[in-house]
């Protein structure tokens, strides 16, 4: 049999078994049940994406099953095996999806199924970071349970974002290797149509972010071939429905590895690779695929990765805890002078960890001092929110809070592998060295054990050095700079979408503020951030200027003309998809609701999360509809066009608690409104307009006597 024989026959072979589960289905339950994948807007992601059709119903899935077949010619040529790989994959998204039929769980842990559409959009910052630097995709069992383990910590230790389809699960199970979303090692399930579930993440990044239409097939797969570095690793034996599928990927520019050797003329170059050591998959994968990871040396006895920053420690396997709220604990940047600061000097005083009692609590405080002809103290602020990231990417440590408000916790693993004290100073000399190499000359890291020093280094350095900056950043205002930043760091996926940052508007991401795009331009010139000027007023009420369109115009290569500040409604800014909320008119109240990424349902609008989602991103401009970072609620300038932060009428109760309290300061300073949150509507009040209205009339909410909207 030759590869074209085999992939057909594997397509036919699913196509039957698609047929023969959608009739079953049709005959159990009707042909207008509904149907469709939870928390998406796009139903059935893959085949709207090829098809820009969107299936609701079991009739429908019949229906599209015979678009299918058209894809299924017979020709020997390539193209006729990857619309066969097409096919065979929309044959698994039928299969996979009628599983979900009533709301049915489907998945059991460790398995987790289709991923919703907040999981694609929380995957776009590490992505467009590099943090995430390719999609590995994992079939089947490796030769012994020992090298697919080694495999997949060998893709986790680089960053790399795992899932995994078929026996490599039951592998890891075996070896107690831990998975999970929360360190980036995600089993999808055993069955071979589960796959399909990475190839809806891949699909839908395109919708979210690339403005993708539904029906673009051939934009689609130019996308995830650009910009989609996923790739895949096939253990033999290959049948010919892995076979299929696996032309279905290359189809969407992801190459396939294997380890099969029994197929006669199997490889494809940079496409279908036999590699038949399962050791050199890693390297043969990233060569494919042209991923450079970025190696940081740190002298520790564990991994350092971003696949780590979720992980969880549990009390039972804790061997050390610091708990800033019990206890005094701090992290501090400051700047000193170059003579003051030995490189690379790291200093403990204070116990060890291996002075400490098992499951025990204790203070910590440790201050990076650093040293510069470019230096800043805006920049230590910056530094600072980094150390989240640095210290959650270590193996077996879970850092959470700022300031003195941290907790840190460290496995019994990881100080059995030998990690103490030193080894956090290390992490922190080596990514602020080398992330901040532009303006750091010299750092060094003392790291403070002793409870009393603790407790008197934070009340005497920290809290006051804390206290000044809140200072200064409270006096940060849009008028008060002479000139804001973009930002196009998701333009690897979002190629038009532009963030203009200023001191009341961060980007939309929740990540990069002004005084972070600030540094970025300041460490990188030539960069995202860039610098714009604001000198030519057009309209100061929306918050329009004749230099920020030009830069926006420059910056989207001509897909954005002109873009407002403070506006929802006239040129409001473009997102991206890595929104942290949107906001959306609604009518009937006068004012918006705001939805976040975590909150899975019902808006007063009539949409979810997900839905406003798909309107809103791929770096369009959608008057009435904005994305926005939580913190941008709270200010000022919150749609100061059309009335400023009394237009909220309604928000998910636990973002409300989020925002609550700089919130209801914003609307006393500038309406003399006493805890305004208890005005605003959430999903214990309403889900829907009319019950909300209710609401809002019965609290006198402001929006009601305000101009109307629209």
């Amino acid at each position: 049999m030759t590869l074209f024989d085999i992939a057909f026959s594997g397509n036919d072979t699913v196509y039957g078994l698609t047929e023969g589960a959608i009739d079953a289905a049709i005959a159990q339950y009707g042909a207008d049940k509904p149907v469709a994948f939870p928390d998406t807007a796009y139903s059935l992601p893959c085949y709207y994406g090829v098809t820009g059709t969107k299936v609701g119903s079991l009739g429908e899935l019949k229906e599209a099953l015979g678009v299918v077949k058209t894809l299924m010619t017979r020709e020997k040529r390539l193209h006729d095996v990857f619309m066969s790989g097409v096919a065979t994959a929309l044959c698994a998204e039928f299969i996979e999806v009628l599983k979900y039929i009533d709301g049915a769980v489907p998945y059991e842990a460790p398995c987790y199924g289709h991923l919703g559409d907040a999981v694609i959009r929380e995957l776009g910052v590490p992505l467009v970071t590099g943090d995430i630097p390719g999609v590995a995709v994992i079939l089947g069992a490796a030769p012994t349970a020992e090298e697919g383990v080694a495999l997949v910590k060998s893709y986790q230790a680089q960053g790399i974002l795992v899932t995994l389809v078929g026996g490599i699960i039951d592998q890891c199970e075996e070896m107690g290797y831990k998975t999970g979303a929360n360190v980036r090692v995600i089993p999808l399930g055993k069955d071979v149509t589960s796959v399909i579930h990475v190839v809806s993440v891949a699909v839908r990044a395109a919708l979210i972010f690339g403005n993708i239409k539904g029906g673009d097939a051939a934009g689609l797969m130019e996308y995830t071939f650009k910009r989609v570095p996923a790739f895949v690793n096939a253990f033999a034996p290959l049948d010919p429905v892995i076979v299929a599928c696996g032309a279905g990927a290359i189809a969407l520019g992801f190459p396939v590895i294997t380890n099969e050797t029994s197929f006669p003329n199997i490889s494809v170059p940079k496409s279908l690779i036999v590699q038949p050591d399962v050791s050199k998959f890693n390297a043969t994968s990233l060569e494919a695929r042209d991923i450079k990871i970025k190696i940081t040396n740190i002298d520790i006895p564990v991994a350092f990765a971003s696949a780590f920053e979720g992980e969880i420690i549990r009390r039972g396997d804790m061997q050390v805890e610091f708990d800033g709220s019990r206890v005094d604990c701090f992290e501090l940047v400051t700047t000193k002078e170059a003579t003051e600061v030995e490189d690379h000097k790291i200093e403990l005083i204070g116990p060890d960890l291996d002075e400490f009692e098992v499951g025990s609590k204790h203070s910590i405080g440790y201050i990076v001092e650093v040293a510069g002809k470019s230096m800043q103290s805006d920049f230590e602020p910056v530094f600072e929110r980094k150390f989240h990231s640095y210290l959650n990417c270590i193996e077996g440590v879970m850092h959470t809070g700022q300031r003195d408000m941290i907790r840190i916790r460290v496995s019994k693993d990881t100080f059995n592998a030998g990690f103490r004290a030193k080894h956090i100073g290390e992490v922190l000399y080596a990514k602020v060295k080398s992330e901040f190499a532009a303006v750091v000359d010299k750092c060094q890291v003392k790291i403070i054990t002793d409870a009393e020093m603790c407790t008197k280094l934070r009340h005497e350095l920290a809290v006051p050095a804390f206290d000044k900056r809140d200072e200064r950043l409270n006096t940060l205002t849009d008028e008060g700079v002479d000139v804001y930043y973009s930002c196009i760091m998701c333009q690897a996926f979002s190629p038009s979408h532009v963030c203009v940052v200023t001191p009341e508007r961060l980007g939309l991401c929740g990540a990069v503020s002004w005084l972070d795009a600030k540094a970025t331009n300041e460490l990188d010139p030539q960069g995202p951030c860039q610098v714009i000027t604001k000198e030519r007023v057009i309209d100061e009420r929306i918050g329009e200027y004749e230099d920020v369109n030009e830069a926006v115009r420059k910056f989207s290569q001509g897909a954005l003309e002109d873009v407002s500040l403070y506006s929802i409604i006239e040129k409001p800014m473009t997102s991206c998809g890595c929104f942290e909320c949107i906001c959306g008119i609604e009518p009937l109240s006068n004012g918006v609701c705001i939805a976040n990424r975590e909150y899975a349902g019902m808006t007063p609008i009539g949409m979810t999360f997900p839905e406003l989602a798909s309107m809103t991103g791929g770096g369009v401009q959608t008057p009435g509809f904005m994305g926005h970072g939580k913190h941008f609620i709270a200010s000022k300038k919150f749609m100061k066009a059309e009335g400023g932060v009394k237009r909220i009428v309604w928000m998910p109760k636990d973002l409300k608690d989020q925002v609550a309290e700089r919130l209801n300061a914003t609307a006393k300073e500038l309406y003399d409104i006493d805890n305004f949150t208890d005005m605003i509507g959430d999903e214990t009040v309403a889900e829907d307009p009319e019950t909300l209205l209710a609401f809002l009339e019965e609290k006198g909410h402001p929006a009601l006597s305000m101009e109307p909207m629209m």
